[in-house]
């Protein structure tokens, strides 16, 4: 990660300066270089960095292929029947699991205004 921070530090500085220096076209195309330079060390400091990671996120992508599509073609048809019943899946809260392993979707209430209140009638009410 060293090597990243003083690839950008390389490449945010020499851009100011060369900007600076340059009086004539060829010492612009000169920082020019020296910007495309210090970008692709950014860059390729980056990728090496990043390297190990995408490696082990390929190994475990191969481990869990047979287990994702697996899981995909059993449970495809439930979750598709699932997505044409459910319009709008911002009216439920998250779903629970209860402890006896249950889960469920439990719509939002709808809240109605608050109605005012109306005067009781005086007098005998007709049931």
């Amino acid at each position: 990660m060293t090597r990243t921070a003083c690839a950008l530090i390389l490449a945010l500085a020499a851009g100011p300066l060369a900007a600076q220096e340059a009086e004539t076209p060829d010492e612009g195309e000169k920082g020019r270089r020296l910007m495309e330079e210090g970008a692709r060390l950014f860059f390729r400091g980056i990728l090496s960095d990043l390297d190990p990671a995408l490696r082990e996120l390929e190994g475990m992508a191969e481990e869990l292929g047979p287990e994702v599509r697996d899981f995909a073609r059993e449970m495809g048809p439930a979750l598709a029947d699932l997505m044409e019943r459910v319009e709008d899946w911002s009216a439920y809260h998250p779903p629970e699991m209860l402890p006896n392993g249950d889960i469920i979707l439990r719509r939002k209430e709808e809240r109605a205004p608050p109605a005012e209140e109306e005067e009781a009638p005086s007098g005998p009410v007709e049931l």
